[in-house]
């Protein structure tokens, strides 16, 4: 915009409000003074009002671009020196085989022969009735009452343990004579009875021992 065209917008600026404030005025003092309804009509009718409007400005032109630069090429870098290191290997490792364990059958032990069984104490004397044939001890009294009833005889085979001191432990029948009753008399009488002489060792201890005897039953 040139100064003249500024100038002048700014004189028409001023005027108009010169202008308007000479009417607020006469308005007021109208007012005041209680001037007629038409006095006020009359000067609003002789009031002109118009806009002002500004010419917008011009656009604005566009800067010049800028000469030509000459386009640098960028600086050369020289890359940096290579380095090269020395890589060690890593380590070989060998692995070594282990060699299985033996395999150990296990034995079953070997049982120590059993000990020869200890020898029989010797006997030097066997046991002897001290008192002669056994026979001897039976009387008729001693001949059972139903075995006479019935005229029973026979012969009795017996074995007898004899103890330490001589006398009968044990009375056992190896052949019967046929009857119950004779057999079970010989044993009674053997073991009331009879007496021994006990068996010795060879140190001269007294030991237990076996004698066999045969008892022969009659009716006189």
């Amino acid at each position: 915009m040139s100064y003249a065209q500024r100038k002048e917008l700014s004189g028409n600026r001023t005027l108009s409000i010169i202008i308007v404030v000479v009417l607020q005025f006469i308005l007021g003092y109208a007012i005041v003074t209680g001037l007629a309804y038409s006095v006020i009509k009359q000067a609003a009718e002789d009031l002109k009002t118009f806009d002002v409007e500004e010419e917008p400005p011009p656009p604005e032109e566009p800067p010049p671009p800028p000469p030509d630069q000459p386009v640098e090429p960028p600086p050369v870098v020289t890359p940096p020196p290579i380095v090269r290191t020395n890589v060690t290997p890593p380590p070989v490792i060998q692995q070594v085989r282990e060699a299985p364990p033996p395999v150990i059958t296990p034995r079953a032990p070997v049982a120590p022969p059993p000990p020869p069984p200890p020898p029989p104490p010797a006997r030097v004397v066997k046991a002897q009735s001290a008192r002669g044939n056994l026979q001897t001890l039976f009387t008729a009294d001693d001949y059972p009452q139903d075995a006479l009833r019935n005229e029973q005889t026979g012969t009795v085979a017996v074995s007898l343990s004899i103890g330490t001191d001589g006398r009968v432990t044990g009375c056992n029948v190896t052949s019967s004579s046929g009857a119950r009753s004779l057999d079970t008399a010989t044993c009674r009488v053997l073991r009331s009875r009879a007496r021994f002489t006990p068996a010795r060792l060879s140190n001269g201890q007294p030991t237990t021992d076996t004698y066999s005897q045969r008892i022969t039953w009659r009716l006189q």
